[in-house]
């Protein structure tokens, strides 16, 4: 059996606009250090995933989404297929979080 990483994860919630998680992340990159032996995750707004994907990219620091929907595609307003989420760089969704339920 594979050896379990721990996770350190943090949800940005409905916070930041995309310039700001932007820099946040920047700032998070800069100030991380060595974290092996866990995995870190952050989740921010979906309208940041795209800015702050283009930061963490090749950095240690993995993205997160924090919904996705059931289907690949169809006529559902407002959701996030996890292909988009993937395209997007995503590694990680919050799922059950008790907000969304």
């Amino acid at each position: 059996m594979p050896q379990r990483i721990p996770l350190i994860a943090g949800n940005w919630k409905m916070y930041k606009t995309a310039g700001e998680a932007a820099q946040t992340a920047r700032d998070l990159v800069a100030h991380l250090g060595d974290v092996s032996g866990v995995e870190v995750m952050i989740a921010p707004p979906y309208t940041a995933l795209d800015a702050v994907a283009r930061v963490v990219k090749d950095t240690p620091l993995a993205l997160g989404a924090q919904n996705l929907f059931w289907a690949d595609e169809g006529a559902y307003t407002g959701e996030v297929a996890g292909g988009m989420l993937v395209d997007l760089g995503c590694r990680y969704v919050l799922v059950g979080h008790s907000e969304r339920r």
